[in-house]
């Protein structure tokens, strides 16, 4: 195997280049003055200039040598610099940084690039680290719950009743669990998409009208009412996809609605986009609450926590993102929330 010479290496084969360009650079121009003497184009004698030529010889060598090792001290620093930050970065110290002020404009650019992707990788490591943090507590919460209520199951002395509450707690933790799987393992597998396949053309007002009679259970047991006012659209999409977009938005809203409320649908379109909006008159969020709201886990009330793992609407924003659409909350505290989507119109190909 052979072995790749070093920085410090290639810097001594510079000098050496260096120096010895200047000596072969010396002797040819000894050469052409001992010709044109020759042929009598000048009439100084070589020999007679054979002092000044070996003081010049030295010289420039000293000069060409000084300003060789000058410039490569001014490449080799940085990059030594450099490698020594890649071996710590590689042994998880993310808070490693580079000098950026290097006189050469390229390892400026490389440092700069490197503290970039250093803090980024510092930032997804957090992300990291918070995300497992989350996903043990939101694991362990149900899983705690359940091996509470079998315990209490386990006295004979219950009454049916008893009975039956806690295992309609074990039933519901159960599908909690279920859902937080399903769950993380969507918005896994959404974060390491790039684009979205299989799209068709469908009824987009008939998918919305869909997606709340499949929460009828939810909504009723609220007794909420709807104001649907949906034109009749033909949308080019991910239909399984943007299921997914409005079940949790509709879930949300009927989490979030009073007894009694109502939510209100409506569907806008133009040559450009369409825009879906899904409106509650609950209790509304304050704009810090709004600031972090599709983000992972986070809950802003958490007097519904048990009502979701709050994936919802960060798995919302990645399916909207991949539409290439964007996803907006306007809300204030007591005056409900109004989520808007909007998609990009595209044709079928």
């Amino acid at each position: 195997m052979n072995k790749k010479p070093c920085a410090k290496q290639l810097w001594f084969c510079l000098t050496g280049c260096v120096f010895g360009t200047i000596l072969v650079g010396v002797l040819l121009m000894l050469l052409l003055w001992y010709l044109l003497y020759r042929f009598q184009v000048v009439s100084i004698d070589p020999i007679d200039l054979r002092l000044p030529f070996l003081v010049i010889v030295p010289v420039s060598i000293l000069i060409g040598t000084s300003i060789t090792l000058l410039v490569g001290r001014l490449i080799i620093r940085p990059i030594k610099s450099i490698t020594h930050a890649f071996d710590r970065l590689s042994k998880g110290d993310f808070s490693v940084r580079v000098p950026t002020d290097s006189r050469i404009n390229e390892m400026q650019e490389t440092s700069e690039r490197f503290n970039a992707m250093a803090f980024d990788l510092s930032h997804i490591e957090t992300l990291r680290n918070d995300f497992v943090v989350n996903v043990s507590h939101e694991f362990k919460t149900p899983i705690a719950a359940i091996e509470g209520y079998a315990t209490l199951l386990q006295d004979k002395n219950l009454s049916t009743e008893r009975q039956d509450y806690y295992l309609d707690k074990i039933i519901a933790n159960s599908r909690r669990l279920s859902d937080l799987s399903s769950n993380v393992l969507a918005l896994s597998k959404l974060e390491n998409q790039e684009t979205v396949l299989h799209r068709t053309e469908y009824r987009l007002d008939e998918q919305l009208r869909r997606a709340v009679l499949l929460l009828e259970r939810k909504w009723t047991a609220k007794e909420l009412e709807f104001d649907i006012r949906l034109p009749n659209l033909r949308f080019y999409g991910n239909e399984p996809l943007l299921d997914q977009v409005w079940l949790n938005i509709l879930d949300n809203a009927i989490k979030h609605s009073p007894e009694g409320g109502v939510i209100r649908v409506g569907l806008q379109s133009d040559d450009r986009s369409v825009t879906v909006s899904i409106a509650d008159d609950g209790d509304g969020m304050t704009e810090e609450v709004q600031k972090h709201i599709f983000e992972k886990f986070y809950q802003g009330d958490r007097s519904h926590s048990d009502e979701g793992n709050g994936l919802g609407l960060a798995l919302v924003k990645r399916i909207v993102e991949l539409c290439h659409g964007s996803v907006q909350v306007e809300s204030a505290p007591g005056e409900g929330a109004c989520f808007r989507v909007t998609l990009p119109v595209e044709e079928e190909l």
